[in-house]
């Protein structure tokens, strides 16, 4: 995770000084490409807000690739793994399975090992283990989920309120000025209106990570428990 972070938070930084660069170059309006457009409009709404916004991007997107990686690795197929425990049973009994789970990665199969582990002291007690181990094993798989939804939450908010500060900014502008005129008003709103904007975009870029990895822990999760039942139907049948 930590190493993750690193790596984003120097990509960001690199990212932040090619937008300066961007915008030290004299582009002409028609040369300007969407992507220097919106480096272009990043410096422009206030890198006192923007940074922040960016902050929140970065951290969400290393908490979310650091979930992906971890989910797509505790992905197995419970079906080969339900066989080849059945196999074992049959074959070499309760520590030819365990080995078998011990030889096999992802939460079903650490599952597997705990209810295995407890199955000399009965299939109620194998099953207790299993539905034990079954909310530990989900607890790691939702890990640090909340800390992306907080960015995803976070992130609008902190444009909303950097629109709030560009309003204030225009009104004492028209204070000072005497004068409600465009010219007097137009940059305190144009910060407002691009911070609202790059905290939206950063919040649905978010939020699609987000959906997936939630659809990918219900499937995991989904996968244990009824790998679960498989196991506990084999011990019953193993106990005969």
């Amino acid at each position: 995770m930590k190493k993750v972070v690193n790596v984003l938070s120097v990509t960001g930084l690199m990212f932040f000084g090619a937008i300066q660069s961007t915008f030290a170059q004299e582009a002409t309006e028609e040369s300007r490409t969407f992507h220097q457009e919106l480096k272009l409009r990043f410096i422009e709404g206030d890198p006192q807000f923007m940074g922040i916004v960016l902050v929140a991007l970065i951290l969400g997107l290393a908490i979310a690739i650091e979930r992906i990686i971890y989910l797509n690795m505790a992905t197995t197929n419970t079906k080969k793994l339900v066989a080849n425990v059945d196999d074992a049973l049959s074959s070499g009994g309760v520590e030819a399975a365990k080995e078998v789970c011990r030889n096999s990665k992802g939460p079903v199969a650490s599952i597997f090992y705990q209810g295995l582990d407890r199955v000399d002291e009965g299939v109620d007690a194998a099953e207790k283990a299993v539905v034990s181990y079954g909310g530990v094993q989900m607890g790691l798989l939702e890990k640090n989920v909340s800390w992306l939804s907080l960015f995803i939450a976070l992130a609008p908010m902190l444009g909303f309120m950097g629109t709030v500060i560009g309003m204030i900014d225009a009104f004492d502008r028209i204070a000072v000025a005497n004068d409600i005129s465009p010219a007097v008003v137009a940059g305190g709103i144009k910060i407002a209106l691009l911070t609202t904007v790059f905290g939206l975009i950063v919040a649905i870029i978010l939020q699609i990570f987000y959906n997936y990895i939630v659809s990918k822990i219900d499937s995991i999760v989904n996968n244990m428990e009824d790998a679960s039942i498989q196991l506990i139907d084999l011990l019953v049948k193993y106990k005969k």
